[in-house]
């Protein structure tokens, strides 16, 4: 295949698009398991679960306003690694995006995985159970995971157009089925729900009404629920393939996180409306749940398999606009010469970067391989989780230095030109996000495991150990043949 070295990222995507980017980022597992199963991970948490949940979105909020303003000045593909790149410094604009690059290529792998299951679940409740048996097996859940992963690397490389065809289409349902969940799960209350527990199952529970509040527990939670909203990021690394990127992009990154943040919200509540938090709690400790479960003792069976289909199409919908996420970073280091320039090269007829999408589908195969033998995906959760907060917070960093580091560049700032209230923005995001980073990684560090490898912070640090190494080994070339190597990376690259 003759790949010319003059192609280059074609500007397609509209605000729809790079709106559902985010969107379909953002929704998926964190909504449909994790409000329910951090019971699990954080035991304690009660009936504080939705409250944990709004305070989450502070620090999130913050992050979501440093990049749209950032976006606006640096509207180029890779988005965090060029921000931090040129507007704080080339080593931990690297870092911060190579953190998040990281921590996304190994859920890409987790949401596949975890998707096998609810198809799964989709065919028991449609009775095909020859079906549902052979999703049970190992080898064949990896299987279906992979291909999964490898059609929507398909999609990415196809280009723009075949991207938003799917993606769009299958958003609207996604937000169309969960509404049934919203619906139903405000219109049953708790008991309606124990009737039917005992009618279906023939069980009685014993609700709790009421536990301590811990703010330790509150605060861990939080910084577990931060993983909700991550995503709205995704929109930042199509920077290079935005029409009119410094209006748009800030612009959908605002709609994402706020049409994201109350449809979160509104789940959550209409499933904890009616399922009591007490046995949502019981049963997260002996099975993995999810929202349509727990809320199919109470739906006809048509319902259930409609939000199951939801869920599915949910976790789903994650893949495409991650894998867009993860490869335009390597697209972008790759342009800077941080990582070989034949991962830029750009696919003649598509305009896409196929070799930084084949790459990411490598890395994401691989996570599917560790989900599965590792055998708990709150792993690559946490994985994330810490990487995602490490790089929000240098991205609040970059906003407070900006103005010194490039003046130049901070001059198009279009998006909250106000510099004092910049400052404020940078310096809240600064504070919470360092909280709860501090909590997350303490949690992590103080758990007990059975071997080293399962904290998330000793993988995290190992991954920055070795993308110091490599960006030092790369810098040092790049120096011996470029003397004002500094100077350049105070420029956007070009397009």
């Amino acid at each position: 295949m003759g790949i010319s070295k003059k192609k280059k990222l074609t500007r397609q995507m509209g605000l729809h698009a790079l709106t559902a980017t985010g969107v379909c980022s953002m929704l998926g597992a964190s909504i449909n398991v994790v409000p329910f199963m951090i019971h699990r991970n954080v035991p304690g948490i009660g009936p504080y679960v939705l409250l944990a949940f709004a305070f989450a979105a502070i620090p999130t909020i913050l992050a979501a306003l440093a990049y749209s303003i950032l976006a606006s000045a640096m509207p180029r593909a890779g988005g965090s690694y060029i921000y931090a790149s040129r507007g704080l410094n080339p080593y931990l604009g690297f870092v911060a995006s190579f953190s998040q690059w990281f921590g996304l290529s190994i859920v890409i792998g987790v949401i596949a995985y975890i998707t096998v299951p609810f198809i799964r679940d989709v065919t028991i409740n449609l009775g095909f159970d020859t079906l549902s048996q052979l999703l049970e097996i190992g080898w064949i859940r990896v299987i279906l995971a992979l291909t999964l992963i490898w059609f929507f690397v398909w999609i990415n490389i196809k280009g723009v157009k075949s991207y938003e065809n799917i993606l769009l289409p299958m958003m609207f349902l996604m937000f169309g089925l969960g509404a049934i969940v919203i619906i139903a799960g405000f219109s049953y209350d708790t008991n309606d729900f124990l009737l039917a527990l005992k009618l279906k199952e023939d069980r009685s529970f014993e609700i709790i009404s009421k536990i301590d509040f811990d703010w330790r527990v509150f605060l861990s939670a939080s910084a577990l629920l931060f993983s909700s909203f991550i995503g709205f990021d995704s929109i930042a690394q199509a920077g290079g393939e935005a029409k009119n990127p410094t209006k748009l992009i800030p612009k959908a990154i605002l709609l994402a996180i706020l049409g994201v943040g109350c449809f979160y919200f509104l789940f959550a509540a209409a499933v904890y409306n009616a399922v009591p938090w007490s046995f949502v709690a019981s049963e997260s400790i002996q099975n993995d749940i999810t929202a349509p479960g727990l809320l199919s003792y109470l739906l006809p069976s048509g319902l259930g398999v409609a939000i199951l289909i939801g869920a599915a199409i949910a976790l789903i919908n994650d893949l495409p606009a991650m894998l867009l996420s993860v490869s335009r970073l390597m697209f972008a280091w790759a342009k800077d010469g941080i990582f070989p320039s034949s991962i830029s090269k750009i696919h003649p007829k598509n305009n896409t970067p196929y070799m930084a999408l084949l790459i990411a589908g490598i890395i994401a195969s691989i996570s599917v391989l560790g989900s599965h033998f590792a055998g708990d995906f709150f792993l690559g959760i946490d994985i994330m989780v810490t990487s995602m907060m490490v790089n929000f917070l240098l991205m609040c960093v970059t906003l407070i230095f900006i103005n010194k580091v490039n003046p130049q560049l901070a001059k198009y700032i279009v998006v909250i030109k106000n510099r004092n209230l910049q400052l404020v923005i940078g310096w809240l995001g600064i504070i919470t996000l360092t909280a709860f980073l501090s909590i997350h990684l303490y949690k992590d560090l103080t758990a007990e495991t059975d071997a080293w490898y399962f904290h998330s912070t000793s993988i995290w640090m190992i991954v920055m150990v070795l993308a110091s190494l490599v960006f030092l080994y790369k810098w040092r070339k790049l120096s011996k043949s470029n003397s004002n190597l500094s100077e350049k990376f105070l420029k956007l690259p070009e397009e």
